[in-house]
């Protein structure tokens, strides 16, 4: 049986901000939309979430081309270490501003305990410098 585990974290915008300490995972990543869940070992899915349109599925790039699954956006994911709450006002409009002052497209997804940032896979040190810099208390107009 699954425990749960308490999931309440930071919620000061400021201290979150401070121990970003973002981390990025190995690997390049994409988003693939499939109708069904059944070709794919669920063990292989970093993520899916269900649309109207059917499931978008993140996979490793290597596991989607042999399921020979098509994608047009090939990512790095970037987790944000810090713990923090799902109620926390102004991380994503923060991070996400930084990121596109310097024109690099983020997409997203809040989990219970971090959030994960998944950018062009060419971007990803920029992207990298950004958060830090973040983190290191320089704001938008001192990363540019």
């Amino acid at each position: 049986m699954n425990e749960p585990h308490k999931t309440n974290g930071e919620s000061d915008l400021d201290k979150i901000v401070r121990s970003l300490k973002p981390e990025r995972n190995e690997g390049e990543f994409v988003f693939c939309s499939v109708l069904s869940l059944q070709s794919i070992d669920l063990t292989k899915i970093v993520l899916f979430f269900t649309e109207r349109e059917g499931y978008t599925v993140v996979l490793k790039k290597q596991v989607a081309d042999e399921l020979q699954l098509p994608y047009s956006f090939v990512a790095a994911w970037i987790t944000l270490t810090v713990h923090s709450s799902l109620e926390a006002v102004g991380l994503t409009a923060l991070f996400s501003t930084a990121l596109a002052n310097r024109n690099i497209s983020c997409n997203v997804v809040a989990a219970a305990f971090h959030d994960h940032i998944f950018v062009g896979v060419h971007q990803a040190d920029e992207a990298m410098e950004i958060l830090n810099g973040l983190a290191n208390g320089r704001r938008d107009n001192e990363l540019r």
